[in-house]
């Protein structure tokens, strides 16, 4: 049975819009997805992105229901991006990663190991200091077999993602998955909570 994923755009609509509706001249949806495009392409920085608009927009922007020759400026992602209710964005892309790793599932739902596998694991993301926010640290669950990252939380250090991976594993759908964890989450309350979630160690 084929479970139906949703285009990313329409799921990007669910993240609430802060902004007035006077002077909105771009949609909420219109630009994350812009973001997400530039992102996936390597353009990470707010310049990055106005300049990967700039160069290679013209197919998407009437796709996104915004008229050639009035993309957003560096201006624009500056000001959306850092008054964006980021937990809200995280919410809704983690349920739109969810739905595409049971699709997936679905699609081929034969029993290796691979398919069935949630790691979760922590990184300092790489670059961080360059962009204001020295050792910033991540708490992640994947789907490594898909390349997908499922859900994440930012924390203080590594030390503190034994206290975070517990609301990790309660945004997760764990039935019949395998978690793994790293060294320093092997505990017997983690062990308890993924097993009571209906996934196994």
């Amino acid at each position: 049975m084929e479970v139906p994923v949703r285009p990313l755009f329409e799921v990007l609509g669910e993240v609430p819009d802060y902004r007035t509706r006077r002077g909105r001249r771009y949609s909420l949806a219109s630009v994350l997805t812009l973001v997400c495009l530039a992102t996936m392409c390597g353009y990470k920085s707010y310049g990055a992105m106005a300049d990967w608009v700039e160069d290679y927009g013209d197919h998407w922007l009437p796709l996104l229901g915004i008229e050639r020759g009035t993309a957003p400026c560096v201006g624009t992602f500056h000001a959306i991006l850092t008054h964006l209710d980021a937990s809200a964005l995280e919410a809704v892309l983690g349920q739109w990663a969810h739905s595409v790793f049971q699709a997936a599932h679905a699609k081929t739902p034969d029993k290796t190991v691979e398919k069935r596998v949630v790691a979760i694991d922590g990184k300092t993301v790489r670059s961080s200091a360059k962009q204001g926010c020295p050792n910033a640290h991540l708490l992640s669950a994947l789907a490594p077999v898909l390349g997908l990252t499922l859900y994440q939380k930012a924390v203080p250090s590594k030390t503190n993602e034994i206290s975070a991976i517990h609301e990790v594993l309660e945004a997760l759908v764990l039935q019949g998955r395998i978690v793994t964890v790293d060294a320093l989450l092997t505990q017997r309350k983690v062990a308890h909570a993924i097993v009571e979630k209906g996934g196994t160690t």
